[in-house]
């Protein structure tokens, strides 16, 4: 589904989303909303103070439902009630940090939890599709110094990285065994770069720590300043998943498989880079550096050629405007947390004015 057909496909369509009271389904649902379509939410409350679900008023205008996706008759439950056509699967345990202490967590969550969603979803009439979201961390680490394409090895040395990919592994087995056996859906899996954005107030990372060090006073520690990432904002992730969603719903047989969301290869910057340009573009805290409590990887971009020439992902901004983009929502917030909901809604807008302005 190219653009700009995308948003007209989804318009007027019931559509879950797993996850929406996180960072990244929190944006996904204000979009949805923004273009005419039937949001339900599905998953847990909030776990940080603040959060964008609060904020920027998410819940308003979709139908949300706090249930654990842990429990397949609860998440069957919303399915029949709702009768979604298509499913956006972000429900998930989404930090590396977390994942070392509670590693059965990890695996629950985002194994199992996968699995409940795509065994609801394969026995309801209604769903013709589901978009799996999961994360460039899934690919076995080799250290090297290109992008990792759709077809390279899965691994995961840490239990968050290993969960996800097993996920994958649950959406390939309903892709290719399951799905016939039921309502004959589509299934994609979206593996996202570093997302960042506004709105996110997770623990152990980099956007979060710089706001939490500037608001209060504190330093910022860095744990690994040279460690290169693909960062990207949050709403080029979503254009992304909404491209996917969209190709599912018209029958468009591409979409069944794995698609990687990642910046252009020049736009790959480390740490440093982005708390530097953070600070130019709204203050600098104090910087410390310190030692990590677990292995990170040193490089890590993926290779986007298959989203961009078979779905024609061709997301507008560049690192700078990404930054600008982060750090105006940030200290817009910062002044009046009041704003969230309108800021948010505004970013959704220019980002999707630049997209009519370029088709």
């Amino acid at each position: 589904m190219r653009e700009p057909d995308f948003e007209a496909r989804l318009t007027g369509e019931t559509i879950l989303v797993t996850g929406h009271t996180g960072f990244t389904g929190g944006w996904l649902c204000c979009w949805l909303r923004a273009i005419g379509c039937k949001v339900v939410g599905l998953g847990l409350a909030p776990i940080t103070e603040p959060n964008l679900f609060d904020a920027a008023k998410v819940s308003e205008g979709l139908a949300s439902h706090l249930a654990d996706i842990r429990s397949v008759d609860a998440v069957a439950a919303v399915i029949e009630q709702h009768r979604p056509s298509l499913i956006f699967h972000l429900a998930a345990q989404p930090l590396v940090s977390r994942s070392y202490a509670d590693p059965l967590e990890s695996f629950s969550v985002n194994a199992m939890g996968t699995a409940n969603v795509l065994e609801a979803a394969r026995h309801a009439p209604s769903v013709r599709g589901v978009v799996c979201i999961t994360t460039d961390k899934v690919y076995a680490d080799q250290d090297w110094i290109w992008g990792y394409r759709e077809t390279d090895r899965l691994g995961g040395k840490d239990p968050y990285s290993a969960s996800k990919a097993c996920a994958e592994l649950v959406a390939a087995c309903y892709r290719q065994t399951m799905a016939v056996r039921g309502n004959g859906m589509g299934i994609a899996v979206a593996r996202g770069g570093n997302i960042i954005g506004g709105g996110d107030w997770s623990m152990d990372r980099i956007i979060p720590d710089f706001y939490r060090a500037l608001t209060a006073g504190a330093p910022l520690v860095l744990r690994n300043p040279d460690a290169v990432r693909p960062w990207q904002h949050v709403l080029a992730l979503v254009h992304g998943y909404l491209i996917l969603g969209a190709g599912m719903l018209a029958g468009d047989q591409v979409c069944n498989g794995e698609f990687n969301f990642g910046p252009a290869p020049g736009e790959i910057k480390s740490v440093r880079d982005l708390v530097e340009g953070l600070a130019s573009a709204w203050a600098r805290p104090d910087i410390e550096f310190g030692t990590g409590s677990f292995i990170e990887t040193r490089l890590l971009q993926v290779d986007s050629s298959k989203s961009r020439k078979l779905l024609g992902w061709d997301p507008p901004g560049d690192f700078q405007t990404t930054i600008a983009a982060t750090a105006g929502w940030y200290r817009s917030f910062a002044a009046d947390p009041g704003s969230a909901r309108a800021l948010t809604m505004a970013q959704i807008g220019t980002y999707r004015d630049k997209l009519r302005a370029a088709s």
